[in-house]
């Protein structure tokens, strides 16, 4: 009956033990990055293809260099999201990332300045109307050691405030065999 009991009491330890350390690593905070609040270079916002280029130099650099995460925190909205479609790799879903910029920038950092992440725009289409804008842009996305990375297509929500340009959103997908980017968003030769 003793070892009966004593085992008991050793198997709620060990499992009470295992719970714990399990709920101790999920809780454990996410790495985030120091990003001081800066003002918006008048360049940067002065024009839809302006913030635009300004969006895909902020995230773009070798290995090493640390990513302008303030300058890009100042082409959006404080209320703009980030979308991105993906599928699961465990089970084959399409599922939606949706980062706010910061929170972005705190999970992309780390990769992107280990690995020397640099994206560029291949081709653009922009759709405006009045002080609103809708942009399909093209990237390509390639790592210093010369990798192409990703492709696909960014669609920017953007507002004018009558003094400069907002990123209020930004969805993208990838690039794969069944969902090549069309043909009006690539080079023209």
């Amino acid at each position: 009956m003793k070892n009966r009991l004593a085992r008991r009491i050793r198997v709620c330890t060990l499992a009470y033990l295992t719970f714990t350390l399990v709920m101790l690593a999920q809780d454990k905070p996410k790495a985030t990055v120091v990003v001081p609040v800066i003002s918006a270079r008048p360049e940067d916002v002065s024009s839809i293809e302006a913030i635009i280029k300004a969006d895909y130099e902020t995230i773009s650099g070798g290995v090493g260099l640390p990513r302008q995460w303030a300058r890009d925190l100042t082409l959006y909205d404080p209320n703009a999201r980030q979308f991105s479609v993906y599928k699961d790799s465990k089970t084959g879903a399409l599922a939606i990332w949706s980062p706010t910029p910061k929170e972005y920038a705190d999970e992309a950092d780390a990769h992107f300045v280990s690995e020397g992440f640099t994206e560029h725009e291949l081709a653009h289409k922009i759709y405006r109307f009045g002080n609103v804008a809708t942009v399909l842009s093209s990237y390509e996305g390639s790592l210093a050691s010369g990798k192409l990375y990703s492709r696909g297509v960014n669609i920017y929500q953007l507002y004018y405030d009558g003094k400069r340009w907002w990123i209020s959103s930004v969805t993208w997908d990838s690039e794969n065999y069944i969902n090549p980017i069309p043909p009006e968003l690539l080079p023209q030769k």
